[in-house]
């Protein structure tokens, strides 16, 4: 009932655990009711780790943030930070390229085959599980080439 009549959810960043099994339950929710949902950054992973849970049936799926020992770990390590000791100001910051797929909501929303927008990561997607979670539905409407 706390979710009568939204038009939409987004989910944020943000850093750590905490409350991330509500997100994740928030956006299972979203999914089953075919509410529109928008996750940015952690909000994305947050997805991701959703739809390996409840769709692929990935029990426990995961960021290495939050369990660097996980069996599926969706979300991880970008390859550039795995030998970064001292985390301070030392995520990937600032412009990059996304190449958008065609027929997608975003691609739609941007008009454009190729953006450019800001980042501030240290995650990613782990492109270890692209196959099998498109496979079964998810939609990655945009990567980094």
């Amino acid at each position: 009932e706390v979710f009568d009549g939204v038009e939409g959810i987004i989910v944020p960043g943000g850093f750590g655990s905490r409350g991330v099994e509500g997100k994740i339950r928030t956006i299972q929710y979203a999914r089953e009711n075919n509410i529109p949902y928008l996750g940015l950054c952690l909000g994305m992973q947050s997805a991701v780790m959703e739809f390996a849970r409840n769709v692929c049936g990935m029990e426990g799926a995961t960021s290495s943030e939050f369990d660097e020992n996980a069996k599926y770990k969706v979300i991880d390590l970008m390859s550039d930070q795995v030998d970064v000791d001292k985390k301070g100001g030392t995520m990937r910051l600032g412009i990059y390229p996304c190449k958008v797929e065609a027929g997608t909501k975003t691609h739609e929303a941007y008009g454009e085959d190729l953006i450019y927008e800001r980042h501030r990561h240290r995650y990613e997607f782990n492109n270890e599980y692209r196959q099998q979670l498109t496979d079964a539905g998810l939609v990655i409407s945009g990567t980094s080439p």
